[in-house]
């Protein structure tokens, strides 16, 4: 059981609020730069949030902040706990490696304050950081003990074959996945991801976490992915070099945000470009084990050529009879046709929303870039939709969006 911070180091953190305000991204910065100095540290991280303008420096320097203002309340940390637990069972970081981000932390403290980090802050921060450490190493030893028990579960890398590559739209690409070894594979929770380790031999990994789109089964998963011209290479790699036949390396579905086992209100599924595939997840799952559910899926793209699975998720809201389908279109192609291709022309906004969903009594789950995330998440907010009620992925450091 992990020992109780002391009254003095709650007291000497809490101190360290404001230097932590105006320094934090500093912080995280340079103790990433001392982090990845080692090379097998280095290759456990998915470099492409290193940079998106600093995404992931940006997003722990938040999550440190929030430790030390919540260090006397940690049950407001619960849900950061939670995710950075997935996080870490997903990138299949272990208990041995906590050490190396205390001595890189605790040396940029010391770096970046100067005398103002004095032996008793670093011994405070050392502590703290070790009691953190504790509650993630227990939840993610009971994460993956669960994952374990079950049919189909694993623990670490599993080599999967490329069993069928689908072009769902100009953009979007879906890859059937099945195990190498033949055996079951877990059923995730719809809504979950699983995490990559991609590259040629002889290249450094590139570490990508992508949403299943399938309902759960006991035979493969699918991942529906968004070739990004400017990204990173993850998608490039997978819709260029990777064919029927090639081997990925996977490790369990991991994640906090998943359609609940016992739906009693109903549902609406709101998503923006490629954050359709776990809400496709969750339709399936919905038409096959929830039949008198009162479901909405609301998605939002620029037109048909971006439109990803749209036939496959209006057969099933049809066979189902409880789900309606609306589709946004932003940019309509000169070709699409209002009340054919898509049912409104123009953005998602709260008014519509509010006219034609229940959501003031639905659980609504919502997925999508940074941008569609922070104006929805916040909408719903204001709107008076209770937090309790609003379940949301996305892709990155949940930084600002976090904080709105």
């Amino acid at each position: 059981m992990t020992r109780p911070l002391s009254p003095q180091t709650i007291a000497i953190v809490k101190a360290t609020v404001p230097a932590l305000a105006v320094h934090g991204s500093t912080i995280t910065r340079v103790m990433y730069g001392r982090l990845f100095k080692d090379e097998h540290i280095r290759a456990l991280f998915n470099h492409s949030n290193q940079g998106e303008g600093g995404a992931q420096v940006h997003a722990l320097a938040a999550a440190i902040l929030g430790y030390a203002q919540n260090i006397d309340n940690l049950g407001a940390l619960a849900p950061t706990v939670e995710r950075i637990a997935h996080k870490h069972i997903g990138y299949h970081i272990l208990p041995e490696h906590y050490p190396f981000v205390a001595t890189a932390l605790l040396g940029a403290i010391k770096e970046v304050l100067g005398e103002a980090a004095s032996d008793e802050v670093l011994n405070a921060w050392g502590e703290a950081y070790w009691f953190l450490a504790d509650i993630l190493k227990a939840r993610e030893a009971v994460i993956r003990s669960k994952i374990e028990a079950v049919t189909g579960g694993w623990n670490g890398w599993r080599a999967f074959k490329v069993a069928e590559k689908r072009r769902e739209s100009e953009i979007i690409t879906s890859f059937i996945l099945r195990p190498t070894d033949g055996r079951p594979v877990l059923r995730h929770r719809p809504g979950q991801y699983l995490t990559f380790r991609l590259g040629a031999a002889g290249e450094p990994a590139m570490k990508r976490n992508y949403s299943i789109s399938c309902a759960p089964n006991d035979d493969h998963y699918r991942i529906s992915v968004k070739r990004e011209a400017n990204g990173q290479g993850g998608s490039r790699y997978l819709h260029d070099t990777i064919q029927l036949g090639d081997i990925l390396e996977v490790t369990p579905p991991a994640g906090d945000f998943f359609l609940g086992d016992t739906l009693q209100r109903p549902v609406v599924l709101l998503s923006g470009g490629v954050g359709l595939t776990p809400m496709v997840s969750m339709v399936e799952t919905i038409a096959a084990a929830h039949p008198g559910l009162e479901a909405h899926y609301v998605h939002g793209t620029m037109s048909s050529a971006t439109h990803a699975m749209d036939a496959h998720v209006r057969s099933l809201a049809r066979a189902h009879g409880g789900i309606s389908v609306s589709t946004f279109y932003s940019e309509p192609a000169p070709h699409d046709a209002l009340g054919q291709s898509h049912d409104v022309s123009g953005m998602i906004t709260m008014d519509w929303l509010k006219a034609n969903t229940p959501l003031d009594e639905a659980d609504i789950y919502l997925c999508g870039p940074k941008p569609f995330l922070r104006a929805f998440v916040s909408g719903l907010s204001q709107a008076g939709v209770l937090s309790d009620r609003i379940h949301y992925e996305f892709f990155g450091p949940a930084d600002e969006l976090l904080a709105a």
